[in-house]
């Protein structure tokens, strides 16, 4: 019944079942050079067929599982001891994780590889099994990077093949390597190792991006633009303030990242499905070789914890928000409304059917693409929330949010520097546009203040100013001494000092404001901390 089914929605939908058949045969892991291999592990590579043929190198996910139709290629499973009959093909394809977890595998190498050296030093394998071992296992993974591994869906998932195919290749000393293990903590170990790793590749992108924003700053130095609160005009800030305020936020998502990375160093490595085991193995051992701090004191929470995801796609997700703020504000800017940047030819697209169109498409994906990672953090919040410890297979869902979040993050911080090394700020656009909204009222007020008026009869003072201003159609500095005295009597002449934006910025004077001097001091921290070559 099922296998006419499948024949014929095949026949009813066959550009579908074609496209996802050419689809799913794609390898996920990127083409690595060609790496060399021991003589004796040549030989036992041929012999036990781990080279596939040309048509076969890196099938994956349903392709595989299409190649592994023929009940008479399968094997039996290495939990299969006590069944007694296989599980169909629905429930292989449904239950895989190859597909996508092999992204873990020199992770589970690398793990694999300092449990066996562990069991060695602790008389549960010799020591002629351990170098067996490690040696098949750095063979495997040469095989894997050069393209030539073939990953088998009836092995189920990365840790399944790489024993399985340990076993074909050095025979019985492999099937010592699972001994006070098992893939519970297994799979925990590689994902912590992916995710650390993960979070060492992200923060020098986001450096970069730090790099690109300060850069920029330089290139515009005593700048002014228009400040908003509200989507409304404010108060002058000078440019390089406000780009150095992304760079702050970027910072503390530095900071988050590495937090993270701090939190999730823990090795769960030998608390085997949930209770720990009987025999005599060196957790600490194992945990100092794959560079974890310590051991995990709880086995049960060993298996089971998936805050470290949680949070470390939370850390994601905020970047995210930042760089969808950037975005925003650039797609804005560099628009018609605004035309205070001009983005080079290098970093916009064009339109299909309106001739004079030019788009800032990066940063709109970039604006586009947080929805994604902010989704990949709820598929995960989700996933957990109604989980009873230890270990559950719906944890096997935990993978994909975090492999894609990560693409994508890189991805958004590689495209936003590039987009900042592209743009272009449009001083006399912004010049003209900077008398509108009265963006020096409040220094006024501060003025007032200095006078001794109390700020809320300033604040009502400069308010009548300005509606004055409006009334008149013109600026507060335009204003003579005689109506702003028809005012307040306070006024005097030295109030011009405090008037215009170039007068406004002048007068901040706060620590991490807006005034010259404030911010020179903030640009000069940021240049000595990224290493900037001022030019």
């Amino acid at each position: 019944m099922e296998s006419a089914a499948a024949a014929a929605a095949a026949r009813a939908f066959p550009p579908f079942f074609a496209e996802s058949a050419r689809s799913s045969s794609q390898s996920r892991i990127p083409s690595r050079p060609k790496l060399s291999r021991s003589p004796l592990l040549s030989s036992l590579s041929r012999k036990i067929g781990l080279r596939a043929p040309p048509t076969a190198v890196a099938m994956s996910g349903a392709a595989a599982a299409a190649a592994d139709e023929n009940p008479s290629s399968k094997e039996a499973k290495l939990w299969g001891g006590r069944f007694e009959e296989s599980v169909t093909e629905t429930v292989e394809r449904f239950t895989e994780s190859i597909s996508f977890d092999k992204e873990l595998y020199r992770q589970d190498i690398r793990g694999s590889k300092a449990h066996a050296s562990m069991l060695a030093k602790q008389g549960l394998m010799d020591d002629s099994d351990r170098d067996k071992i490690l040696e098949g296992l750095s063979e495997i993974e040469r095989l894997i990077e050069n393209g030539e591994f073939k990953w088998r869906a009836d092995r189920e998932d990365v840790h399944m093949n790489i024993e399985a195919a340990l076993t074909d290749m050095i025979g019985e000393p492999a099937k010592k390597l699972h001994t006070a293990r098992s893939r519970n903590d297994q799979v925990q170990t590689d994902f912590r190792l992916w995710c650390r790793d993960a979070i060492d590749r992200i923060i020098p992108y986001i450096a970069h991006l730090q790099v690109a924003l300060v850069t920029l700053a330089l290139k515009n130095e005593g700048l002014i633009v228009p400040g908003y609160t509200h989507m409304q005009r404010a108060q002058p800030v000078l440019l390089q303030h406000h780009l150095l305020a992304y760079v702050e936020q970027l910072e503390r998502d530095i900071g988050r990242l590495v937090d993270c990375r701090a939190r999730l160093n823990f090795c769960p490595l030998g608390a085997c499905a949930l209770a720990g085991t009987g025999l005599p193995i060196d957790r600490f051992m194992t945990a100092d070789k794959l560079g974890f701090s310590a051991p995990m004191r709880n086995s049960i929470d060993a298996v089971s914890d998936r805050d470290f995801v949680m949070e470390f796609l939370s850390a994601n997700s905020i970047i995210a928000v930042h760089l969808s703020r950037l975005g925003e504000e650039w797609v804005l800017w560099a628009s018609e409304e605004f035309g205070f940047i001009t983005p080079s030819d290098s970093v916009s697209t064009g339109s299909s059917i309106m001739p004079q169109k030019k788009n800032p498409d990066p940063m709109e994906l970039v604006r586009g693409k947080s929805a994604r990672v902010i989704g990949d953090l709820v598929t995960l919040l989700t996933l957990c929330k109604g989980l009873p410890p230890s270990y559950n297979r719906d944890l096997q869902e935990d993978k994909e949010p975090v492999f894609d979040s990560v693409k994508t993050i890189v991805g958004m911080l590689e495209v936003s520097a590039e987009f900042a090394h592209n743009i272009t700020y449009n001083k006399e656009r912004i010049y003209r546009a900077l008398p509108a909204g009265h963006l020096d009222a409040t220094t006024l007020a501060d003025y007032l203040v200095k006078k001794g008026v109390p700020f809320r009869t300033s604040h009502d003072i400069v308010g009548r100013s300005v509606a004055f201003c409006v009334s008149q159609n013109c600026q507060l500095k335009d204003l003579s001494l005689d109506e702003l005295r028809s005012i307040s009597p306070v006024f005097d002449k030295d109030v011009y000092e405090y008037l215009g934006v170039e007068n406004a910025v002048k007068n901040f004077c706060s620590y991490g404001s807006t005034g010259l001097e404030c911010v020179a001091s903030q640009v000069d921290y940021w240049v000595r901390k990224l290493n900037i070559e001022r030019i």
